[in-house]
């Protein structure tokens, strides 16, 4: 396979010239389950785990190969490659973890564009569209909003309307998957080299559009439960499909929860209207909570921002607001103890060096 046609470029040869030149070979992840990996390469389509180097060095588990990521690999037979490093990501889609520990779980790797799809059906939701924009934002792919099931809409313009006034600029693109309609506008966002990935509930229809893009019945599909529009995960791992004409699509198992791991400054990329109006207001320290010369609450009063809008703005910004102060407590904690472990070491370095042996 011709890895150009997946994504690799200038850049990704340039940052792997290091590990080619140790004899490892180049690989995209196809798939990463429980550490088994299928990667993409020159050679061939090879399994793949991780070599215990790997383990160690990678600070944490989103550390680790995830979908679409470039990796170095070292063949150690002939269908068999061991994972020795991951190339630096030009971007990650990820959220936080499920637990009460603050882990980031990336879905996907080295993404240009995300579709991220929601049904006209019981699942349409605004505020769920507004977090899947901040996640783009965080990133550093570019947002598609995909309206599938346009079919059964009787309110198109007005949902067209109301997606548009919170997607900060993104497309956004009407399909019945179904039917088939509306899917030249999808491949229009389609190229060699260019990955693309879907993103959305269970039973939103990512299944049944990948088929469509692909051309043929490759992932498996099911219909959705009534009356709550919620479909079964048809889509159990995340994988990287190849595109016949070039270019790569993400599918992604339907996510029911989508715990936010993103900054203010990327909630404030989402809801820039907000942001910008903010600025006016009369106090840089404003915090739009009824002083003098708030810009942001005349503009509510007089319905340039919704309520409903605001409120999610609030919400997602106190959610980012203490994203960052868990990563940044969690970050000064694991400097202290790679401080403590230095110090025990020089400790015991100068123990060493003044008895002549070992410190025990």
């Amino acid at each position: 396979m011709h890895l150009e046609s997946l994504g690799a470029d200038s850049a990704i040869f340039g940052a792997f010239q290091t590990y080619a030149a140790q004899g490892l070979i180049l690989g995209r992840v196809a798939t990463a389950q429980r550490d088994q990996y299928r990667l993409y390469t020159e050679i061939a389509e090879l399994p793949a785990e991780p070599s215990g180097a790997l383990w160690y060095r990678a600070p944490d588990r989103a550390s680790m190969p995830v979908v679409g990521d470039w990796v170095a690999a070292r063949m150690v037979a002939s269908e068999q490659a061991i994972v020795e490093a991951v190339l630096p990501r030009r971007s990650c889609f990820s959220r936080r973890a499920a637990g009460r520990r603050e882990e980031e779980q990336p879905l996907a790797a080295n993404i240009d564009l995300v579709f991220l799809v929601c049904g006209l059906d019981g699942d349409f939701n605004l505020r769920r569209i507004e977090r899947y924009l901040t996640l783009a934002a965080e990133s550093g792919a570019s947002p598609v909003v995909v309206l599938n099931k346009a079919d059964v809409c009787d309110h198109l313009p007005a949902r067209l309307a109301e997606t548009a006034a919170v997607a900060g600029g993104a497309p956004v693109v009407p399909l019945s998957a179904r039917q088939g309609d509306g899917l030249d506008s999808l491949t229009a966002f389609l190229a060699p080299g260019r990955t693309v990935a879907l993103l959305g509930s269970s039973g939103v229809g990512k299944s049944t559009i990948v088929n469509l893009l692909l051309g043929e019945e490759r992932l498996r599909t099911a219909e959705v439960r009534s009356p709550d529009s919620r479909g079964r995960h048809t889509t159990t791992h995340r994988e990287l499909v190849p595109l016949a004409q070039g270019g790569a699509l993400i599918d992604t198992p339907g996510m029911r929860e989508l715990q936010l791991w993103a900054g203010q400054e990327s909630v404030g990329r989402a809801f820039e209207e907000i942001a910008e109006i903010g600025a006016n207001c009369r106090y840089r320290d404003c915090s739009h909570s009824g002083e003098q010369g708030c810009a942001v609450a005349q503009a509510l009063d007089d319905g340039s921002i919704t309520r409903e809008r605001w409120e999610s703005y609030r919400k997602l910004l106190g959610e980012a607001r203490r994203h960052e102060q868990m990563t940044d407590r969690l970050a000064a904690q694991e400097q202290k103890r790679k401080l403590k472990a230095m110090h025990r070491a020089q400790k015991e370095h100068y123990k060493f060096h003044r008895s002549g042996k070992p410190h025990s």
